[in-house]
């Protein structure tokens, strides 16, 4: 067997065992689909009115925490693959996994591969229940395609985040801080007002903070005022490269430095 099958059959691997929990337990999707669904209902009907704020991009506040809400729920989905990580760590699967002749990366491949596999579902169910309540996707086909590949991607690096400090601590009891990195990662960013609307220290963070340009990317969705285009996407694109690459090295570099 070449080395290029013999990766690729280990990946599919981990990531077929990876999806294997969400077959045998039947509530493993629940908490990254029930609790942005939450937040969505609870945030629309509190502060639906701040679209009428002058210089607000849509009339719709449905429409505009509707991905923020899909991104939530995808990067939930991704930092539980760092908690079930730690998990098999403290069971001593994941030893086991590396003493064998595997490169350490695709020991990582699988389940975060798993893990925005199964950001597919959440992010559905909450498209699907905000187009219910009333939001429109004013973007079209394209739009969609810009929110699935932003909700996605985003899963993909909350995995990675979550694995850096799975490998880090070694212990599930990590599972919170990996939960509330990814949650202040969305909300210290335009989730609730246009970056125009912002002021004080919220404003010159959300400004720097790249989650503000994969929110923009998947806005083009729903935002009457963020129509999709190339204006807007590209800056989201070059965000999710830019922390691809930071959390991945992170990540690789943990592994590396563990030890049996």
């Amino acid at each position: 067997m070449s080395s290029l099958a013999y990766a690729a059959g280990l990946s599919a691997a981990m990531w077929r065992r990876s999806l294997n929990e969400v077959v045998r337990v039947r509530g493993a999707l629940l908490p990254t689909t029930v609790a942005p669904i939450i937040f969505l209902l609870g945030t629309a009907g509190q502060f639906g009115r701040l679209s009428d704020l002058h210089g607000f991009p849509t009339t719709s506040y449905l429409a505009w925490i509707l991905p923020l809400s899909c991104l939530q729920g995808a990067g939930f989905a991704g930092g539980a693959a760092g908690a079930n990580l730690a998990r098999d760590i403290e069971q001593g699967w994941f030893d086991r996994l590396l003493t064998s002749p595997a490169p350490r990366a695709l020991l990582l491949a699988g389940p975060v591969l798993a893990a925005m596999t199964r950001a597919l579902v959440p992010t559905t169910v909450i498209l699907s229940v905000g187009l219910v309540m009333g939001a429109g996707l004013s973007g079209g086909l394209a739009g969609v395609i810009a929110l699935y590949v932003a909700a996605v991607w985003f899963c993909m690096i909350a995995a990675l985040w979550g694995s850096t400090l799975a490998l880090r601590a070694r212990t599930q009891q990590v599972g919170p801080l990996i939960q509330n990195g990814v949650f202040l990662a969305v909300f210290l960013s335009t989730a609730y007002t246009p970056l125009p609307l912002l002021q004080g220290w919220l404003a010159t963070f959300a400004k720097y903070n790249p989650v503000t340009y994969v929110l923009e990317m998947a806005r083009q969705a729903t935002v009457a005022g963020i129509p999709p285009s190339w204006a807007h996407t590209w800056p989201g694109l070059v965000a999710l490269s830019g922390m691809t690459v930071l959390f991945g090295a992170l990540a690789l570099r943990q592994l590396r430095r563990v030890n049996l």
